[in-house]
């Protein structure tokens, strides 16, 4: 079920790739960006992730939230890596991309999975969708939230 501007974005609870439980409630009062990427240190992943990186800097107090079924050991390693500076979510059981409605199934040399639609949503203060970008370009990503918290 895909999720439209004005809904309530599903709060979650989930580990980071320190460890620590972050919570969307955590982040009321101020704007969050939140995207689901398929896998840690792929192309596609790597270009979105420093894309935002890169703007952090020209976001003001919005924080970014990276989720992926990636478990926190290998989302460590990416944030290494690459010096993201912000929260990579563990989603490990797809839960919350179920609830986001980017959990679905794909295909790749014709065979069908189940996957990470690549998406973003930013959250406005109070917790409901402002923007919502399904099927997004890795390196829209960022222009796209520039772009929103610019309107």
């Amino acid at each position: 079920m895909a999720l439209k501007v004005g809904d309530q974005a599903p709060d979650f609870s989930l580990l980071d790739q320190m460890g620590k439980k972050i919570k969307l409630a955590d982040y009321k009062g101020r704007k969050v960006l939140i995207y689901f990427y398929p896998k840690a240190d792929t192309p596609g992943c790597t270009t979105q992730a420093c894309g935002l990186r890169d703007i952090l800097g020209d976001i003001g107090s919005t924080a970014v939230l990276g989720l992926s079924p990636d478990a926190p050991a290998r989302q460590l390693k990416f944030d290494q890596k690459y010096s993201l500076g912000f929260p990579l979510l563990a989603d490990e059981d797809h839960s919350v991309a179920e609830a986001y409605g980017v959990w679905a199934e794909k295909s790749m040399y014709g065979k069908k999975y189940m996957g990470i639609v690549r998406s973003a949503f930013l959250v406005d203060e109070e917790g409901r969708l402002e923007q919502v970008w399904y099927k997004v370009s890795p390196k829209d990503t960022p222009t796209n939230l520039l772009s929103a918290l610019a309107g």
